[in-house]
């Protein structure tokens, strides 16, 4: 018996979520069995653990779009009993049975070897957010972002993807310049590095100009609506905005005049279908960019029992920083 957070719905649609002893007779299919040690929360997972978002297919459910923990059983080749490994993506906690457990059973393909470096804990303090940022900074770099006069912006700063990317940022030797709707968040947006605060209000205003002063080096844009469409006018010439979000909406108010004439550009970041070969790359960055006492600053540590009041919260924008779910506690 090991006990997870299942999400039963009932006949007239309601969802409800509580803890629960499972058998592991009970898990999907899979190659592989985990022992997980911790999970973490993101936007997704608040919305499996309440009515789904159209994400989850079938219940009961066990959310938990990310886990890290050691394999028990294995029929694949590439790891072994005893191997620490990562889960992050391909629609665990949405389509399949996620990390909100004491156990998960899952397909080979969708691990990932703990980085050098990186204990359980520390990989799901990073988690799901943490290497989109990573990925984000790296498609950046491919198209010519590198430590400069002009700050790099990142929207929705203290948020999960944002405070890894601040960090990572300004480790790597970039000015930062973070934006956040919550003024009590400047001392922790600074501790991360941040050389400058901006309020979202100054940002989030859809203006007539296509075109404003070159500010920005690039960005990674968690926002989306009209703040990426004012920031794409605001970016220097070839400048690059990493879109990694849209929790200020699906539309995009812009006009094509900062693509052609500044010859700027969108990076779409998805880090749910990413290739082995590139998720690894880019949990690499994060083991070797990503100062761990920052990393520390940004996590408080929940358990199984705390997750669907965390889960209404962080689709209210009220969570600041990385939250750890010890599966065990």
């Amino acid at each position: 018996m090991f006990n997870a957070l299942v999400v039963n719905k009932n006949d007239e649609g309601k969802t409800t979520a509580a803890v629960e002893s499972l058998t592991v007779d009970q898990l999907p299919e899979g190659n592989v069995t985990v022992a997980i040690d911790y999970s973490t929360v993101n936007y997704k997972d608040g919305l499996c653990v309440g009515p789904g978002g159209g994400l989850v297919r079938n219940y009961p459910h066990v959310p938990g779009i990310d886990f890290a923990g050691t394999v028990e059983e294995s029929s694949d080749d590439r790891y072994k009993v005893g191997d620490n490994v990562i889960l992050t993506g391909w629609r665990v906690g949405e389509a399949h049975w996620g990390g909100y457990a004491q156990k998960a059973r899952v397909n080979a393909d969708w691990l990932v070897p703990m980085p050098d470096g990186l204990s359980a804990k520390q990989a799901m303090a990073v988690g799901t957010a943490g290497l989109t940022a990573a990925l984000a900074i790296m498609a950046l770099e491919n198209h010519g972002l590198t430590p400069g006069d002009e700050p790099v912006l990142v929207t929705g700063a203290a948020g999960g993807v944002g405070s890894v990317a601040t960090a990572m940022l300004a480790n790597l030797g970039h000015k930062v310049a973070a934006v956040t709707g919550r003024a009590e968040n400047s001392d922790y947006l600074k501790a991360l590095g941040a050389s400058q605060i901006i309020a979202r209000e100054e940002i989030n205003e859809t203006v007539k100009r296509p075109l404003e002063k070159e500010l920005w080096s690039g960005c990674v844009d968690a926002v989306g609506g009209a703040m990426l469409a004012r920031l794409l006018g605001q970016l220097k010439y070839g400048g690059s905005v990493a879109s990694v979000g849209l929790a200020g909406g699906a539309d995009l108010p812009a006009t094509v005049i900062p693509f052609l004439l500044r010859g700027v550009n969108i990076l779409g970041i998805d880090s749910v279908m990413q290739p082995f070969e590139n998720r690894q790359r880019a949990w690499q960055r994060v083991a070797a960019d990503l100062p761990m006492d920052k990393l520390e600053s940004m996590v408080q540590v929940a358990t199984l029992s705390d997750l669907p009041d965390l889960g209404k919260a962080i689709l209210k924008g009220q969570v600041k920083g990385r939250v750890v779910v010890d599966v065990n506690a």
